[in-house]
């Protein structure tokens, strides 16, 4: 994809500074989410389970296959052959997987023939109309 953004600077979610410069600069929105291409992948999500930690319905998830995930890493897995977008971190010494909404219980690895940790999440777009 080919895009051109232009770089308007910082913003502030209060009240904007009437000293603040605009500068536009040109801004290459795929060289700031994706440090290795080769690894990353982009997820659309459905579902809410993770709506507590920000993450949406309709959100695009940037997702880096190359780094290894450590506890409390927001991580794409493969539960018996289906993607999901999860917490990783670790309960009763055993790995496991978090939603973000208290209606979902953690996917414990111990309980799973099939799952994998196939990425880290990096970046998450959320769509807001």
């Amino acid at each position: 994809m080919n895009m051109t953004i232009i770089n308007l600077g910082q913003i502030t979610a209060g009240f904007p500074s009437p000293a603040a410069d605009h500068e536009h600069n040109r801004l290459d929105l795929l060289q700031k989410l994706v440090k290795k291409p080769a690894s990353t992948f982009v997820f659309e999500v459905q579902g809410v389970s993770m709506i507590q930690a920000g993450i949406m319905p309709g959100a695009w998830l940037v997702v880096d296959r190359s780094i290894t995930p450590r506890n409390g890493h927001t991580v794409v897995a493969v539960v018996n052959s289906e993607f999901t977008v999860k917490r990783f971190g670790y309960q009763d010494g055993h790995p496991a997987l978090f939603s973000a909404n208290k209606k979902y219980a953690p996917i414990l690895f111990k309980e799973f023939d099939e799952l994998e940790i196939w990425g880290v999440a990096t970046y998450c777009i959320n769509p807001l109309v």
